[in-house]
């Protein structure tokens, strides 16, 4: 699916794994977008679901339009070579969102937070707004429901979890116990057989959901990225509203001069 829909980043020494009290804070006039969910389900049959889609979205592109559920760009401190900073990744995602879906949806608090935010934490985020603050899902009888919510990814964020430097098994346990995860299969890749060799995931197999790639596209946010300062055209790769606001901030057309000028927004 080209760039992974989400990434752990390496570990640092000492780094404090997930703990129920790892929550972030609200960004100032930040609100949980809600306008695109249903508040109810005539179908008590059903599982209310949402799924959670984090990433650089540096930027969003056609690939990522194809999923369905919210994005949530991750913060300016995620360490990542051509991240443009938060304000523009979250303005690009809801460009390409506000008028050519009626499901998807974007979500700032991860993007917006003082601090790198661990997937764990993004998701009791998630947790907290859906099934603490909404209530859950109302159902025909007037009773209320709890969403379930899923980490939707890529085979690859999938095989990064094999890693012990980039996620720690605590966090593993969290995010795949507590809530689960869909996985886009990549053609020519087997998650089911990486799942076999890795004990944390096969023991919480029944909680990750694979779905195969049906059209293969290997549009990713790397190469748009290259493509800008190649000059090069993105058209097609892009939406078009996202295409006019990388030209209109003079986004990707120099390079960083560091790994951490995203943070400082220090330009060459």
């Amino acid at each position: 699916m080209g760039e992974p829909i989400t990434d752990g980043i390496p570990r640092q020494d000492g780094a404090e794994p997930y703990t129920s009290n790892s929550q972030g804070t609200p960004p100032p006039g930040y609100s949980f977008p809600t306008h695109k969910l249903a508040k109810s389900m005539q179908d008590s049959s059903k599982t209310p679901l949402v799924l959670v889609a984090c990433g650089s979205y540096s930027p969003v592109t056609y690939l990522h339009l194809r999923m369905f559920g919210y994005f949530s760009p991750v913060s300016d401190y995620y360490q990542k070579e051509g991240l443009a900073p938060a304000v523009h990744r979250v303005r690009m995602c809801e460009l390409a969102t506000e008028t050519s879906s009626t499901w998807l949806m974007v979500d700032s608090w991860e993007a917006l937070q003082p601090s790198y935010q661990r997937t764990a934490v993004v998701l009791d985020h998630f947790d907290e707004e859906l099934n603490g603050n909404m209530g859950g899902m109302i159902l025909p009888d007037g009773e209320t429901r709890k969403i379930e919510i899923l980490l939707l990814a890529g085979g690859d964020l999938i095989e990064s979890m094999g890693r012990k430097d980039v996620w720690a098994s605590e966090d593993l346990h969290h995010i795949l116990g507590q809530f689960g995860c869909m996985v886009i299969e990549r053609t020519g890749t087997d998650v089911w057989e990486f799942l076999l060799s890795h004990d944390i995931l096969y023991e919480h197999k029944d909680n990750i959901h694979v779905v195969k790639q049906v059209i293969y596209n290997d549009i990713s946010s790397t190469k748009v990225r290259l493509f800008v300062k190649r000059k090069m055209s993105i058209k097609y790769l892009v939406p078009d509203a996202v295409m006019r606001y990388i030209f209109d901030n003079l986004l990707y057309s120099k390079k960083l001069t560091r790994k951490r000028d995203y943070v400082s927004y220090a330009f060459d």
